[in-house]
């Protein structure tokens, strides 16, 4: 049974793209009034010169086929039992009067004076005409929803009615432009919202449609059975295949493509065209039409090549919104379906002479995973799912399938059979020239996913190694140490003896992680391609035009930007030079430097093994220029914790060592905050009163902790975090507290960078002539980085300079003190370390410590 209403993803893209556009047009409304006015302007001395007659006579017109039109399809509907699509475009009509009248209330009570503008007017009969016209935005709105615009008569009589509405009340002057345009908008806006919202009516073709379109075509069907489960699992996502008996002939294999499956993969194939460079993608939005010619001419063509291919034999539609594509029956099974003994030396060569075939003609198939794989009772091989490939492709493409079926092939055999048997067929130099595409980008998402999940299972077999061998160093070392208690008179012996415990319990563990570590199946096979041409290029080939990561920060950074010129508007910056005292501004420039001595001290004291202190230095330095790229406090763990893999440290006591010292810090930094917090309370009164801010705040937490311990989902979410962290940190911190210097350095060094941050921002403070309490500053730092470690922008761009203005000003510091101490702050801490950051960073790199 196939679901009554499916939710379509072009649905909710157009429901987004009229938000857009409404945004768009109020913006224009807004910030271009003198263009708006003379539009107007130029529209009403045009219909001064326009005929009476001829206004009167659109106006009856276009009001008598606007309810004509709507009911006239309705009924049509109804005569073919499609009352869903009525019942659809009635809700959308009844949605789109609704928020036609609240837009109607926002314009007259709550909208800027230009928007009101652009979208009224004086009327004929001395009243305002309306903002939105709340019976043409019902009205588009159901003929969007009713889905007239896929008819094209109707279609033509939709948009006739349309414009002529709109010609009559602008040139009758009852409307602006703005206004039909908003108008336009909101109903085509409020229709796609309802459909994506209540689902679309399916419109799947039934078992009868696809027997009913064999006959049409010549063919005389007894019975059709599915191919796939009827869940939706199909081997490409966008189409249906079921296997049909003839009354005389052989059987058939049919393709049944519709909107809905081909909807499927929308937004991840339109992320992929955006972000990929020198690929091209299949459109994202293609007709039935161009989907069914697609595939028909890649089937044509790989056969034209000489590639094992189905041979298409006909096609056709199956109502408006299906298509069928109709080949020979070919048997056989699926690679993935096959068992290991059956994957045959003559299967891999099979597959690889079906890709010379088509690399013969510049064909890339585009989808070559397990399941494009044929291979029938005699053990040849036959490509299938043409559809997603190209003709006259580009090297590129043509080296992308190289790689993918080397993965393919190789997550069946392993990856020395798979390169042996390609460089057999297509030769040695192709092999190499497909190793820079040997990325998982250039892979398929169902080998992604397939890659991704032997990773884990990887990692679990190498988590258990490591554990195992813990166990069993701990217990030698138990053995040993019961040993030394038993010569309790030799001191110097017993603690040589515990530290070579020590050494040797690490050796146990770094050559059981060692044995256990496997090469993942990409390493593998640019291993075994690297033995046939040790010369061949192994730099991966940059596919991405652009990444996730790149558009967040992008986005994140100009909306820092906006938001910090609207914080600097009324600065000069020529004159907050001038006023400055350039004694502090170096006092600045001096506290700003020792923090990242104290940044090295805090990483150090939670670093057992040696590390040189200089270039620890220099690691803190090279973070500054980290944190242009990402939010500040991932940047600096992620940074330091590769620097001290570079020096030596496994990984797990790399990260264990960076989060030991950053749980240390938000410990100090949580403490330092309630201290001053409550100094800061106190400072106006004569007694040790308590702060109400601090109360606050610790009746705040204390129900947080509650509704945390009350609901199971947030306390095992809370649990889970906090037994990962002391599966890992704690047991660093333990060993850190074994070694005196080793803590105090810590400690020092965490201190040390709040007493460098605080002075800092006293100095720029006072750059200005400005004093408050140092208690107050060191309120106003704590909570001010607090919120700039949480914030998502790089470095805490535009939420630290917001908070601090507002700390400090509410700490009763005048505002043109506080902007100009804030952007100094930030000048010295953030902007002026990103030139040494970058030479640190380049100097580190090029030396291999990260």
């Amino acid at each position: 049974m196939l679901p009554a209403r499916v939710h379509r993803p072009s649905d909710l893209l157009r429901l987004l793209l009229g938000l857009l556009g409404i945004a768009t047009v109020l913006a224009i409304a807004a910030f271009a009034h003198g263009t708006t006015a003379g539009l107007e302007k130029d529209i009403g001395s045009g219909t001064d010169q326009t005929p009476a007659l001829l206004i009167d006579f659109a106006g009856l017109s276009a009001s008598v086929a606007v309810l004509v039109l709507p009911i006239a399809f309705a009924v049509e509907r109804l005569v073919k039992r499609d009352g869903l699509r009525v019942a659809d475009g009635v809700l959308a009509a009844v949605l789109a009067h609704g928020v036609s009248l609240s837009a109607d209330l926002w314009v007259a009570r709550a909208a800027p004076e230009s928007v009101r503008d652009a979208l009224t007017q004086p009327a004929p009969g001395g009243t305002f005409s309306d903002p939105v016209h709340g019976y043409l935005a019902p009205v588009i709105a159901y003929m969007t929803a009713v889905g007239m615009a896929r008819r094209p008569r109707w279609r033509v009589a939709m948009w006739c009615v349309l414009l002529l509405d709109a010609f009559a009340v602008l040139v009758g002057g009852y409307t602006t432009p703005f206004s039909i345009v908003i108008t336009l908008l909101i109903g085509w806006t409020v229709a796609y919202g309802t459909l994506y919202a209540v689902g679309s009516p399916n419109v799947r073709p039934t078992g009868q449609h696809l027997l009913a379109g064999l006959r049409r075509v010549g063919f005389s069907p007894v019975s059709a059975l599915r191919t796939e489960a009827p869940g939706g699992n199909s081997r490409n996502g966008h189409s249906r295949h079921y296997l049909v008996t003839l009354e005389d002939g052989p059987p058939l294999d049919v393709t049944v493509v519709d909107r809905e499956q081909q909807a499927q993969g929308f937004f991840y194939r339109a992320w992929q065209r955006l972000a990929l460079r020198g690929i091209t993608q299949r459109r994202s939005l293609q007709t039935l039409r161009q989907a069914l010619e697609q595939e028909a001419l890649l089937a044509y063509a790989a056969i034209a090549a000489g590639a094992n291919a189905p041979k298409l034999i006909a096609t056709s539609e199956l109502g408006p919104d299906a298509v069928m594509l109709v080949y020979e029956h070919t048997g056989g099974r699926r690679l993935g379906s096959l068992p290991d003994t059956a994957v045959t030396d003559e299967v891999l060569v099979g597959a690889w002479r079906q890709l010379k075939a088509l690399q013969s003609r510049r064909i890339a198939h585009r989808r070559l995973d397990a399941d494009a794989l044929l291979v029938d009772r005699s053990g040849a091989v036959m490509l299938t799912d043409l559809r997603g490939g190209e003709i006259a492709a580009g090297d590129l493409l043509l080296r992308m399938d190289v790689a993918q079926l080397l993965t393919t092939l190789g997550l069946r055999v392993g990856a020395e059979r798979s390169v042996t048997a390609a460089a057999t067929v297509i030769g040695p130099d192709a092999v190499a020239d497909s190793l820079p595409l040997l990325q998982p980008l250039a892979l398929g998402r169902a080998t992604r996913a397939t890659l991704r999940q032997l990773a884990r299972e990887r990692a679990q077999r190498e988590r258990e190694a490591v554990l195992e061998a813990s166990r069993l160093a701990r217990e030698a070392r138990a053995d040993g140490q019961a040993g030394v208690r038993a010569r309790a008179g030799e001191a110097a012996a017993d603690r040589k003896a515990l530290r070579a415990q020590k050494h040797a319990e690490k050796r146990a563990i770094d050559e059981a992680l060692e044995e256990a570590r496997e090469e993942d199946l990409l390493s593998q096979i640019r291993r075994q391609v690297l033995r046939i041409r040790p010369e061949a290029p192994i730099e991966p080939v940059r596919l991405e035009r652009i990444r996730m990561r790149t558009l967040v920060s992008f986005c994140a950074g100009a909306f820092a930007a906006y938001y910090l010129l609207s914080q600097f508007t009324n600065l000069h910056l020529g004159s907050v030079i001038g006023e400055a005292d350039y004694f502090w501004v170096a006092m600045a420039l001096f506290f700003s430097s020792l923090t990242y001595v104290a940044a090295a001290l805090s990483l150090l004291g939670f670093v057992p093994e040696k590390v040189p202190f200089g270039r620890t230095v220099l690691a803190q330095i090279a973070a500054s220029f980290a944190k242009l790229v990402a939010p500040a406090s991932v940047g600096n763990v992620a940074l330091n914790a590769r620097f001290l893999q570079r020096q030596g440290i496994r990984p797990g006591l790399a990260v264990a060592s960076v989060g030991a010292s950053q749980l240390f810090g938000l410990t100090i930094h949580i403490l330092m905050l309630l201290v001053f917090g409550y100094i800061t309370g106190t400072e106006r009164t004569p007694t040790l009163s308590p702060s109400s801010t601090v109360i606050g705040g610790m009746l705040t937490a204390a129900v947080l902790v509650l509704v945390v311990t009350a609901v199971p989902a947030l306390r095992k979410f809370v649990a889970t975090r906090v037994r990962s962290l002391f599966a890992g940190v704690i047991p660093r911190m333990l060993d850190v507290l074994q070694r005196p210097q080793k803590l105090m350095s810590g400690i020092g060094g965490v201190l040390l960078l709040t007493v460098g941050f605080v002075g800092c921002l006293d100095t720029s403070i006072r750059a200005f002539g400005g004093s408050i309490s140092i208690a107050s500053v060191a309120v106003v730092f704590l909570a001010g980085n607090a919120l700039g470690s949480a914030a998502p922008t790089p470095g805490g761009v535009g939420a630290v300079e917001a908070a601090l203005i507002a700390g400090l000003t509410l700490a009763g510091l005048p505002y043109e003190t506080a902007a100009p101490a804030v952007l100094l702050y930030r000048l010295m801490t953030f902007w002026l370390p990103v030139l040494p950051g970058w030479l640190s960073f380049t100097h580190l790199t090029r030396k291999a410590a990260l």
